[in-house]
């Protein structure tokens, strides 16, 4: 990206990424780098809340679920030290229950994944009133249904029995689907 296509950040554009999945957390730093930000990179709530307490940062990434706990502990931080930081959260599990808490914590937008460092920068860059736009290449519905499938199975501890339960469905048409490939 040249300098002329950069986005205008201001003078302060530091940016805390929060994510425990370090191989996404360093192609987003390099991502957001490119695009004019200065990354720093928290794995845990702890490390998040100890930058954002030191340093706290004019823009944020952060993942709702961590190892240690959650996401929002760290908006809570970074708000409770910076008002005026904007605030993206990243999930794998979007719920309108957590999109409601985060934006009432303080987030300026919420993200599911897989989100791309444009649909980040176009959230984080976002003025009051202002949506930002569309995704570019959003997933089909067929990639979402077993985006969710997949969710849901990790959350039952890869058990398919207690999956195919929660989500009405039978055991055998859970392994059929279980067993192809990803949908585009």
């Amino acid at each position: 990206m040249s300098d002329a296509d950069k986005p205008d950040l201001g003078d302060d554009r530091t940016l805390l990424l929060v994510d425990d999945d370090e191989p996404f957390l360093r192609r987003l730093a390099r991502a957001m780098e490119k695009r004019g930000f200065e990354p720093e990179m928290a794995g845990s709530v702890a490390a998040g809340r100890a930058f954002a307490t030191a340093r706290p940062p004019a823009y944020a990434v952060v993942d709702l679920r961590l190892e240690d706990g959650n996401g929002l502990d760290v908006v809570e931080a970074i708000r409770d030290r910076r008002p005026d930081s904007k605030i993206v959260v990243l999930t794998g599990y979007g719920a309108i229950a957590t999109a409601v808490a985060a934006v009432k914590i303080g987030a300026t937008d919420y993200l599911s994944k897989p989100a791309d460092a444009n649909d980040i920068m176009n959230a984080l860059l976002a003025s009051g009133s202002e949506l930002p736009p569309p995704p570019e290449n959003p997933m089909s519905a067929d990639r979402v249904r077993w985006e969710h499938i997949q969710r849901v199975y990790e959350l039952c501890d890869r058990n398919v029995s207690e999956t195919a339960r929660r989500l009405h469905m039978h055991r055998r048409t859970l392994q059929r689907i279980l067993a192809k490939r990803s949908p585009r």
